[in-house]
């Protein structure tokens, strides 16, 4: 550290060798296994458990339901460009400008958000899990592409988000 870079040395970028390895499929895993889960979870116990919350929480619930699916929509989206990179069906230049249109930066509810308490511990432990899923691939998008400048800048010529969305969610199916 503190050395001045020699012409043509390299430096080795951690999360983008992660990233661009076997190494990645255990990460890759645990985002699509987590989409998965959630989608049984709020398509079966938690439509039942939202039946039998108060107003409050049922609205924080729906709330909370639509960050969860955008999240994991989000992250499943980044997770299926690396891997599109990753295979080599598209290239890192590719998959930079592909990923321009992820966002990576949903929020939740707070814990003591009015209702919070309610919540199905199931639904919650999803959240959770569903928010550090998040943090780790911001931080690995982060290492690898840059931080928000480049990332407001991509944003700034994207057009409606949830054409984006598909959009780039067409475009990785489709090669794979």
């Amino acid at each position: 550290m503190g050395e001045p870079e020699r012409e043509g040395a390299k430096t080795i970028n951690l999360a983008e060798r992660r990233v661009f390895s076997q190494r990645f499929k255990p990460l890759y895993d645990e985002g699509m296994g987590l989409v998965e889960r959630a989608a049984e979870y709020l398509d079966g116990e938690g439509r039942a458990e939202a039946k039998k919350m108060s107003r409050i929480a049922a609205t924080l619930y729906a709330a909370e339901s639509m960050r969860l699916t955008t999240r994991l929509m989000q992250v499943a989206s980044w997770l299926l460009l690396q891997r599109a990179a990753n295979s080599g069906e598209m290239s890192r230049e590719q998959v930079a400008s592909e990923k321009a249109k992820v966002r990576l930066d949903t929020a939740s509810a707070h814990e003591n958000a009015p209702g919070w308490p309610e919540l199905p511990a199931a639904f919650k432990e999803i959240v959770l899990r569903s928010l550090r899923l998040q943090a780790v691939v911001r931080r690995m998008d982060e290492e690898i592409y840059g931080g928000e400048e480049a990332v407001d800048a991509g944003r700034r010529g994207a057009g409606n988000p949830v054409s984006d969305q598909i959009t780039l969610l067409n475009t990785v199916f489709a090669r794979g």
